[in-house]
C-alpha cells in the first residue's frame, strides 16, 4: 500500500473515513467514493464507471491495489477512460450485494475484489473479481480489460447497452420475492438441520463443500442443536440420525478450538480455514465472526457444560475487548491478516524463537502440544494448534494434566508478550453499527452465561456508544471513525443493534434497553416495511439505487429479515402485541416458497420458524427484598440451561417502578414472590406453571 510519505499523488479519497478507502488515497488513479459528483460526472462526460469494490483484511484487494491501481500506465488508462469509484463494502453492503448479484450472473463466481463496469445510469454492463495487471494464469490482464471495454464503450454502444439491460434485469429478478399464502411448517427446519448433518465432515467437522475452505458453520450449527433439543423431547428420544445433530457439532466446535484458525496464544477466530484441517486460516480476525462464533459456543456450553467451549468464549471475548474495543467502547471492524507484507507473519512461529524465548525445558512440552517442529506445518513455520490430548503430552512429559495446563498457562503468557512487540496486522477502527449489535449481543449473553461481569460491562459501554456516536438527527447512522459519523443505516444495522438490546434487557433488566429497542423496532415498521410483507435493505428515503432489495439469504452474517423476524417474535411476547405478532405472520408468508425451495442459505430465518412453531418458554423472575441472591441464582438458571426459544422478564417486588413495568410487560403482571422468597414462573402464551423458588427445579422445568 503506497503511503503519504512514498507517494506524489493524492485523490479525492483522503476525505473518507473508512481505512480501506484511505489505503488507495494515495494511488495514482482519480478515484471518487459512491456519490452524486462522480455519477454526474459519468452523465456529464458520457463515460462508463469502473467500480471497485474491497474491505480493508481483503488480501488481493491488497495485491490489485499493489500491481494496477499503483501502476501509473494503468491509472493513466482508467482516468482517461473511465470514472473511477473505489467503495467500502462494508460501509455500504447495498452496493456491494447489488453488484455482487451482477458478478456472479456475469462470471457465475464472486468475491473481492470486486471490479464492475457500469454504464453512467448505473447498469453493470461487465464485470469480475481480481485482474492481474497482464494477462498471465488464464486470466486476462487489467489493462486490456481497460482497452476493450473502452473501445466497445465507443465502437459497440449498442452490445454495452443490452449487455447492461440483460444483467440488471437478472438482478432485479434475484432481489424479487415471489410470496407464499400459507406458513412455513415446522418440519423444514428439521429437514434442513438433518440436510446440514449429512454435509457435515464426520472425521474433522464443518462443511467445505467440495473445496478445501472451511469457514465456522456458525448459524447452521445453531440449527442443528435446536433440531437435536427437539428430538430429545420426544416421546420415544432422538434417533441414531438425531443423537449425529449434537455429535456433529461438537466435533467442530472441538476442531475448530484446536485448530490453526483460532488463536492459541490471544484467544479470537480467523476468518475461515484454507484447509479441511482447520490448520491454516486466511488469518484476518473480523468482528462479526467473534460474535457469531462465541455464540454458539454459548449454546453449546449450555447444552453440555463442557469447559472448553466456555474456555475459547472467554478468550474471544477478552481478546476483543483488548483488541477491538475503542476507549469510547465501540467495536472496531477487523484485524488484518498481512503484516510487513505478509500473510499471517504477526502469528506465526519458529522453532528456534520459542526456544529462545521459553527455554530448553518449557519450549519441549509446549512445541510437542502446540504442534512445533524444526520444519514447520507451515511455509516453513509453524501455525499453533492442538493435534493430540492433554493426557498424551503430559504422560510423554511425565506430568500430570494440571501440571501440564499451569506450564502452558505460562508459556503462553510469555509468548504473547514476545507477539507483543511484533509489527500489529493493520486495525480497520470503523465502528459499523449492525456488527456492533452482533457483539453486543454475543456479550450480553456471556455476561449471565458464564457470570462474568466484564461482558456486561463491555456490551453496555458499546451500546451506548452506538445510541450516541452514530445517531443523527434521532436516526441511527451505519458507520463511525474519526469522529464522523454518517451514512443512513441499512436494516441490517436495525434489526442487529434490536436483537443486542433485547438481549441487553433480558440480561441487565435495565427497562431503558427494551425502550430504545422498541424505538428502533418502530422506526423499522415505518421506512423498511414492505407492505406485501418483510423489509426492504435500504430506508424508503434512501437513495435510489437500480433495484431495492429484500431477501432473506443468509450469509457471512445473518440477513436483516432473519434476525428482524425473531426480534418481532421476542417483542411479541414481551409486550403482547398483536400487531408484532401479524408482521411476523406476514414474514412467514412472504418468504415461505424461498424457505421451502431453497432453505439452505436461511438458517438464521429457520431459527425464527423453530421459536414460532415450537412456541417460547415465558420466564417471569419476580425478586422478592431481602431475597435479591436467590432472584439473581434463577435469573443466571434461566440463561445456563439450553432452551432455544425463551424469553425471560424480571422486577423487584415493590419497588417504585414495578406498577410501570407491570403496565409495559404483560408477562410480569400480577406475578409475586412466593412466601416471601423470590420465585420464578415459567409460562406459554400467558398460560403459567406453579411457580417456583428453586433453581433446580427451574432447570428442569426449562429442559423439558
Amino acid at each position: 500500500m503506497t503511503t503519504q510519505a512514498t507517494s506524489k499523488h493524492t485523490n479525492r479519497l483522503i476525505h473518507a473515513t473508512s481505512p480501506y478507502l484511505l489505503q488507495h488515497a494515495h494511488n495514482p488513479v482519480d478515484w471518487y467514493e459512491w456519490g452524486s459528483e462522480a455519477l454526474e460526472k459519468a452523465k456529464r462526460e458520457d463515460k462508463p464507471i469502473f467500480l471497485s469494490i474491497g474491505y480493508s483484511a481483503c488480501h488481493w484487494c491488497h495485491v490489485m491495489e499493489r500491481e494496477s491501481f499503483e501502476n501509473e500506465e494503468i491509472a493513466a488508462v482508467m482516468n482517461e477512460h473511465f470514472v473511477n469509484i473505489k467503495v467500502d463494502r462494508e460501509e455500504r453492503p447495498d452496493l456491494d450485494d447489488i453488484y455482487m448479484m451482477a458478478t456472479q450472473v456475469f462470471t457465475k463466481s464472486g468475491g473481492w475484489p470486486m471490479s464492475v463496469w457500469l454504464t453512467p445510469d448505473q447498469k453493470p454492463f461487465y464485470a469480475g473479481t481480481y485482474f492481474p495487471p497482464v494477462s498471465r494464469y488464464g486470466r486476462p490482464g487489467f489493462i486490456d480489460v481497460l482497452r476493450f471495454l473502452s473501445d466497445a464503450w465507443k465502437q459497440r454502444r449498442e452490445d454495452i447497452t443490452q449487455q447492461a439491460d440483460v444483467l440488471t434485469d437478472a438482478v432485479r429478478q434475484l432481489t424479487t420475492v415471489e410470496g407464499g399464502d400459507e406458513i412455513v411448517p415446522h418440519d423444514v427446519v428439521l429437514r434442513v438441520a438433518n440436510f446440514l448433518a449429512r454435509a457435515f465432515d464426520p472425521v474433522k467437522g464443518g462443511m467445505s463443500g467440495g473445496g478445501t475452505n472451511k469457514f465456522p458453520p456458525s448459524m447452521a450449527m445453531d440449527l442443528m442443536l435446536r433440531a437435536y433439543h427437539h428430538a430429545t423431547n420426544k416421546p420415544d428420544g432422538p434417533t441414531e440420525d438425531e443423537k449425529k445433530l449434537l455429535v456433529l457439532v461438537e466435533l467442530t466446535l472441538e476442531k475448530m478450538a484446536h485448530g490453526g484458525i483460532y488463536d492459541q496464544l490471544g484467544g479470537g477466530f480467523a476468518r475461515y480455514s484454507t484447509d479441511v484441517d482447520w490448520l491454516v486460516p486466511h488469518f484476518e480476525k473480523m468482528l462479526y465472526d467473534q460474535a457469531l462464533i462465541t455464540d454458539i459456543y454459548l449454546k453449546a456450553y449450555q447444552l453440555t457444560g463442557k469447559p472448553l467451549y466456555a474456555r475459547v468464549v472467554r478468550e474471544t471475548l477478552d481478546y476483543v475487548i483488548a483488541d477491538l474495543q475503542s476507549p469510547k467502547g465501540g467495536y472496531y471492524s477487523t484485524r488484518d491478516a498481512d503484516s510487513e507484507g505478509h500473510e499471517g507473519r504477526f502469528y506465526v512461529w519458529t522453532k528456534r524463537e520459542i526456544i529462545e524465548r521459553l527455554g530448553e525445558a518449557e519450549a519441549a512440552i509446549f512445541c510437542d502440544y502446540y504442534d512445533v517442529s524444526d520444519a514447520g506445518n507451515w511455509e516453513g513455520t509453524n501455525i499453533l494448534n492442538v493435534p493430540r490430548p492433554a493426557e498424551t503430552v503430559a504422560r510423554l512429559h511425565k506430568l500430570n494434566v494440571d501440571e501440564l495446563d499451569s506450564r502452558l498457562a505460562a508459556a503462553r503468557q510469555k509468548l504473547f508478550s514476545a507477539r507483543e512487540e511484533r509489527i500489529k496486522p493493520h486495525l480497520d477502527d470503523k465502528v459499523l453499527a449492525s456488527w456492533n449489535g452482533l457483539m453486543i449481543a454475543s456479550m450480553a449473553k456471556a455476561y449471565r452465561i458464564l457470570g462474568e461481569e466484564r461482558y456486561r460491562h463491555s456490551a453496555v459501554r458499546a451500546a451506548d456508544f452506538v445510541l450516541t456516536k452514530l445517531m443523527k438527527d434521532s436516526r441511527l447512522q451505519r458507520t463511525y471513525r474519526a469522529g464522523k459519523t454518517h451514512t443512513p443505516a441499512y436494516l441490517d444495522d436495525h434489526a442487529f443493534m434490536i436483537d443486542a438490546l433485547l438481549n441487553l434487557y433480558e440480561t441487565t433488566f435495565d427497562i431503558k434497553w427494551l425502550d430504545k429497542a422498541v424505538v428502533l423496532n418502530n422506526e423499522v415498521l415505518q421506512r423498511f416495511r414492505d407492505p406485501a410483507g418483510g423489509f426492504f435493505f435500504t430506508a424508503d428515503d434512501a437513495e435510489k439505487m437500480i433495484v431495492r432489495a429484500k431477501d432473506a439469504n443468509d450469509g457471512a452474517i445473518p440477513s436483516g429479515n432473519s434476525v428482524q423476524f425473531m426480534n418481532l417474535l421476542r417483542l411479541t411476547v414481551l409486550l403482547d402485541d398483536r400487531k408484532l405478532a401479524e408482521e411476523a405472520q406476514a414474514m412467514l408468508k412472504t418468504f415461505s416458497r424461498q424457505l421451502v425451495d431453497s432453505p439452505f442459505r436461511s438458517e438464521r430465518f429457520l431459527a425464527g420458524v423453530d421459536f414460532h412453531h415450537r412456541r417460547p418458554r415465558e420466564v417471569a423472575v419476580v425478586i422478592a427484598k431481602g431475597d435479591e441472591s436467590r432472584g439473581e441464582e434463577l435469573i443466571n438458571t434461566a440463561w445456563r440451561t439450553y432452551a432455544p426459544n425463551f424469553v425471560i422478564a424480571a422486577m423487584v417486588d415493590g419497588a417504585p417502578e414495578s406498577a410501570a413495568i407491570e403496565k409495559k410487560l404483560p408477562l410480569l403482571a400480577q406475578k409475586k414472590p412466593v412466601e416471601g422468597k423470590s420465585a420464578a414462573y415459567v409460562c406459554r402464551d400467558y398460560v403459567c406453571r406453579a411457580p417456583t423458588s428453586e433453581p433446580a427445579k427451574l432447570r428442569e422445568e426449562l429442559a423439558k
